[in-house]
């Protein structure tokens, strides 16, 4: 969040402002993404949303695409305009909507595509801003949005599912790292891990676990020094609660960051497939379990070469932990993409 968001409020599944004028924005800083949500514009609606959006202690100089949001479709910037630079075709609402409009946002690179209502309105290559937050903005009368949903772009495959090229097991494991018949990266035993022979810094890397054992152990590393066994930071990999509530991981819990912050909910289950996706931004690092931010963490540690023990933001591997002689668990749909220069 930046700026000062007072006038945004969340009630009934919902963000809404009336007169703002101030920015709500995410933490995480994208690139490139497909965003869907929905929005309601009412009394005279001037809002929009921001993309790549970079804020500045000088609003005026702030960076962003602009996507305007209007409910008057006569208005010289229709919704789904590139404001600025591009006017966007003119659709009608349907009338069974209830005043909720669907919105889509392809952008990759310079190419934007905007969707209303599942007509496409806008086609522009003029974005010039490569990276930055999401954020809303409603300047006058009263604009709601719920159902924010994103997917990454440009992730690329860094596990054939054939053998381990692109790996290599770090020495002194005991683990053993194997891919099964139905082309799944397995992990058995530990100590160890196995790790990327790439380097990766500022990225967005998602991937398909599974559990195959009740309350095992296990953990993703990253910026990992190059050779050494699991000395990263690490999303943790255990899917264990206190009683009933989910809210209350043990052990850090699945998509938290381990010793640093817990899981704000243990959203995954052993013995089920689930998604995993984080996100590291020099200092700021975010995670997500089947959609649900598990983690957002800033390290403000003092500078140091191993995330044990301080902050790093050098490039290092991608490590998979083979936690102890119980650990059996399944990887797939290991995907990367790292992030361009804001």
């Amino acid at each position: 969040q930046h700026n000062d968001q007072s006038k945004w409020k969340l009630a009934d599944g919902a963000l809404t402002c009336q007169q703002g004028g101030q920015v709500l924005c995410t933490t995480t800083a994208w690139a490139d993404f497909v965003l869907r949500l929905q929005f309601r514009a009412q009394r005279a609606c001037g809002g929009s949303l921001l993309l790549r959006y970079q804020p500045a202690a000088d609003a005026a100089a702030a960076q962003c695409c602009e996507i305007a949001i209007a409910e008057n479709i006569q208005t010289q910037w229709p919704t789904g305009s590139l404001l600025g630079h591009r006017k966007a075709k003119v659709t009608q609402p349907s009338k069974a909507a209830a005043g909720w409009r669907d919105l889509e946002v392809w952008l990759e690179g310079p190419q934007l595509r905007v969707k209303l209502d599942g007509h496409e309105v806008l086609d522009s290559t003029e974005v010039s801003v490569r990276r930055g937050h999401i954020g809303l903005l409603c300047r006058e009368g009263e604009l709601a949005v719920r159902n924010i949903k994103l997917k990454p772009l440009g992730l690329k495959s860094i596990f054939n599912g054939k053998d381990l090229a692109g790996w290599k097991i770090t020495e002194g494991s005991k683990s053993t790292f194997t891919v099964t018949p139905e082309g799944w990266l397995n992990v058995k035993n530990g100590r160890g891990s196995i790790e990327t022979e790439g380097l990766y810094g500022d990225f967005v890397l998602q991937l398909d676990v599974k559990v195959n054992g009740k309350g095992l152990n296990s953990g993703v590393f990253f910026r990992s020094i190059p050779g050494q066994v699991m000395n990263g930071y690490e999303c943790q990999i255990h899917n264990v609660f206190k009683g009933q509530d989910r809210t209350q991981p043990v052990d850090c819990g699945t998509g938290g960051i381990f010793r640093r912050q817990n899981a704000r909910k243990v959203v995954a289950d052993d013995f089920r497939w689930f998604t995993m996706t984080i996100h590291a931004d020099g200092k700021h690092i975010a995670t997500w379990v089947n959609g649900y931010q598990t983690a957002d963490w800033t390290d403000q540690r003092p500078a140091h070469e191993n995330p044990r023990n301080g902050c790093r933001v050098e490039p290092g591997t991608i490590q998979f932990q083979g936690h102890d002689p119980t650990t059996d668990l399944d990887f797939r749909n290991i995907r990367i993409g790292q992030l361009p220069p804001k």
